[in-house]
């Protein structure tokens, strides 16, 4: 559903009907910052390569920079990037949102019956 309206901006009369008890907490930043997915990518590198622990270590490391400098400007980031921009990028991501999504749901499918 979230994935639905971020593509089709304006579906707010679609989502009228649905009860808002508490926060809406999406957590898509925590991977992110946190950068779980990352720590394990290096891990596995390490132990492919363990001579090149140091640039492991520092691809990580820019990684976590760079996602810190774009959520500590994001302010400026959109005023710089401006509405059609945001709106774009957020129907971009809506629509791999969406394939993740479908993707999860056949493999599992496929997985369920067929394995």
């Amino acid at each position: 559903m979230i994935a639905i309206k971020m593509v089709f901006a304006g579906s707010d009369k679609i989502f009228e009907d649905m009860i808002n008890d508490g926060p809406f907490i999406v957590p898509l930043a925590v991977p992110l910052v946190a950068g779980p997915s990352s720590i394990a990518t290096v891990m596995l590198l390490m132990a492919k390569e363990p001579a090149r622990w140091l640039e492991w270590l520092l691809a990580l490391f820019c990684a976590w920079l760079g996602a810190g400098i774009i959520l500590l400007f994001s302010d400026q980031l959109s005023v710089l990037l401006g509405d059609r921009i945001l709106k774009a990028v957020e129907r971009l991501m809506g629509m791999i949102l969406t394939a993740v999504a479908v993707e999860m749901l056949v493999n599992g499918i496929h997985k369920a019956f067929f394995s």
